[in-house]
């Protein structure tokens, strides 16, 4: 089984060294053929890993040494049990599609085998993250996701937003990385290892262990270590407030957006802590702490959803809000839940996204979605895999997302952690918000009044170079209507509509109630969600046919309801909202002005930080003081001396007798006296 390993990591990367060094060599059509033919490699290598998994094959080991320092091993190694299989199944299977997709989307871009090359070889980053066994290969994955991510969102550099959008992401997941840098430190120098399996069996003995990071001040080294971890999955999993990068990342082309947003780069985060489970386990307030971040990310973001005219960014915000519903089973210890969530997500999460580009490329690249409207006779295929992508978010009963959303409700429900009581409130209101923002974009973007057609009202997040539009124009002209995307561009939707109704009904209870994640995620028995759960568990059917009793489903559904009432019946009552709630609707329109204070507080203090040690430091005391400050009292010394030198032989002679005067006046005197 080690080869279907081997294949499922590098078989990406080869096909990204081939349309990446050898693109013009082997062009367009050899490019996506070398990167969809690695990826598909990497796809059924990953489905026979599973099945190999599923028999209790399970693998722990070194594929590659790379050296020892201290006694501390340095490798490259594989843990592939349940929790990777199930990871690498996703990836590859979104990956595929998205390589699929990007034929048709990216079609006559000039930087064609460059994106291809990209994408692939984000695939292999992200499949060496998850498959990793020791920390040292967790840090290489996530910052080569990290890097290519920057890459991706930048991909037209020559549009100025792009290269502020990427700098953004790179930068605020620094922040984030700095924090899983030390959570790792933290481990490797109390625990002695950095494999995964070594870590996890001394974690214990170390439940009562402190440290003092104020002297006189105990925290409990597993709090720290774990919370630390947590910052590194704050900022790749985009949670409050280190969130403020994923929605200008929409400027990347809409294939990334897919690719990063639903199944790969935000999720490692949540992957990352449910891997961490026996660390986390121990320490009831690092479980606060997540639980109460996710709480906020989830119920928050969604709000900002609602402002949104973007219908690529109403999109990002629902990932924020549920990758914010992941983390909160994070924090009530529902592990399997938070990626059983991971994994219905990722499939109609893709869906919203690479539909928000087929209607994109049908608008002739318009995507304020106030410009839309009546898409739906046109874009047949588009709008019915959109429908069931919205309705799999809202949680709508029998589609996926609703058996992992609503046993996320019920996790934080009987969670016992400090936080839980806010998060349960915070994610039921989030139902309603959900529910509003998505059919809000449903509605005005497929039904009602005709808005497209007004020459020169679109915008494009494009980039610096829209291969679709040679005259610049954006949006549909009049008199020109739109069309459903070609079929390289609806497959991929196709097949990913029917994971995203049907996978969450067939897996919710092996996956969750049976023994699927048995030995790899812990669960201590003072934290009762999921033994709750499985209490209150009795198959797919009735959990779906008894949630019309539950809160959730009267607030999906009233989100939808009123939703339809805003901008189907009655138009002007967003207006009206708007007018009664200027300050609210400001606050949202600004996004909380996290920007704002980003850049006035942080960006601006590290600017004047370093104007002061520039003035100070380096003008004035370095060049001032030290350097041109040596360099005058040399300068005075040599002026005093000068004085001296006159050139005249009386003047030295002069100059002695004093000389020999004072050395017998203040010398020699001094000790005949004696």
């Amino acid at each position: 089984m080690k080869t279907a390993y081997l294949l499922a990591a590098f078989a990406p990367l080869a096909g990204a060294i081939l349309a990446g060094l050898f693109g013009r060599a082997i062009g367009r059509a050899g490019a996506h053929t070398v990167t969809i033919l690695g990826v598909a490699v990497a796809f059924f290598a990953s489905m026979w890993t599973l099945a190999d998994v599923l028999q209790g094959n399970t693998f722990n080991g070194t594929v590659y040494s790379w050296a020892t320092v201290g006694g501390v091993k340095l490798e490259v190694g594989f843990l592939v049990d349940t929790l990777t299989a199930t990871m690498m199944c996703v990836v590859t299977s979104v990956s595929l599609m998205v390589h699929v997709y990007t034929i048709g989307y990216m079609a006559d871009d000039p930087g064609y085998q460059r994106f291809f090359s990209y994408i692939s070889l984000f695939t292999f980053s992200m499949m060496m993250l998850v498959m990793a066994n020791n920390f040292l290969q967790l840090f290489f994955g996530w910052e080569a996701v990290g890097l290519v991510s920057y890459l991706l969102i930048g991909f037209w550099y020559t549009r100025p937003t792009a290269i502020y959008a990427n700098l953004k992401a790179f930068l605020v997941n620094r922040v984030g990385d700095f924090g899983f840098v030390l959570g790792i430190g933290l481990v490797l120098a109390h625990f002695g290892s950095l494999d995964y399996a070594e870590a996890f069996k001394v974690a214990p003995t170390m439940a009562d262990r402190t440290v003092e990071l104020i002297p006189g001040v105990p925290w409990s080294l597993l709090t720290v270590a774990c919370i630390c971890l947590f910052i590194g999955a704050m900022g790749k999993s985009a949670q409050f407030p280190l969130h403020v990068w994923l929605p200008d990342s929409m400027e990347g082309p809409t294939p990334i957006s897919a690719l990063i947003h639903a199944a790969t780069m935000v999720t490692a985060g949540i992957f990352m802590v449910a891997r961490m489970s026996p660390l986390f386990e121990l320490s009831d307030t690092a479980l606060g702490f997540v639980i109460t971040i996710g709480a906020i990310t989830a119920l928050f973001m969604g709000f900002l959803g609602i402002v949104q005219n973007d219908i690529k960014r109403v999109v990002a915000y629902s990932t924020l809000s549920q990758l914010g519903y992941m983390t909160v089973a994070l924090g009530a210890s529902a592990y399997g839940v938070a990626i059983f969530h991971l994994m219905t997500h990722a499939f109609f999460k893709a869906l919203l996204f690479l539909a928000a580009g087929s209607v994109i490329i049908g608008m002739h690249h318009d995507q304020d979605i106030r410009n839309m409207g009546g898409l739906r006779k046109y874009m047949p295929i588009t709008w019915i895999t959109s429908l069931v992508g919205s309705l799999a978010l809202i949680g709508t009963p029998f589609f996926s997302g609703f058996y992992s959303k609503d046993l996320i409700i019920e996790a934080a429900k009987h969670a016992g952690v400090p936080g839980a009581g806010f998060a349960y409130w915070a994610v039921l209101a989030g139902v309603f918000v959900t529910a509003f923002y998505s059919f809000r974009m449903y509605f005005l973007v497929f039904h009602g009044e005709e808005r497209w057609g007004r020459a020169g009202h679109g915008h494009d997040t494009h980039g610096g170079h829209d291969p679709h539009a040679g005259d610049h124009h954006h949006g549909l002209a009049a008199g020109e209507k739109p069309h459903e995307s070609p079929a390289v561009v609806t497959i991929p939707l196709v097949l990913l509509a029917i994971p995203s109704v049907l996978i969450g009904l067939y897996t919710v209870g092996p996956m969750l109630f049976g023994d699927y994640f048995k030995g790899v995620i812990a669960v201590v028995e003072r934290h009762p969600a999921m033994a709750e759960l499985a209490g209150e568990f009795h198959g797919w059917w009735a959990m779906a046919l008894h949630s019309v009793r539950a809160p959730a489903f009267w607030l999906a559904l009233a989100g939808v309801a009123s939703a339809y009432y805003c901008y189907m019946v009655n138009p002007r009552v967003p207006e009206a909202i708007r007018g009664a709630f200027g300050g609210i609707y400001r606050l949202l329109d600004n996004k909380y002005y996290l920007d704002r204070i980003n850049e006035v507080v942080f960006a601006g203090g590290a600017r004047l930080l370093g104007r002061g040690l520039w003035k100070g430091g380096d003008q004035a005391l370095i060049d001032g003081v030290a350097i041109d400050g040596s360099a005058r009292l040399v300068g005075w010394f040599a002026g005093v001396l000068r004085l001296a030198q006159t050139g005249r032989l009386n003047s030295y002679a002069i100059t002695m007798i004093v000389g020999v005067a004072l050395l017998l006046l203040f010398v020699v005197l001094p000790l005949v006296r004696r």
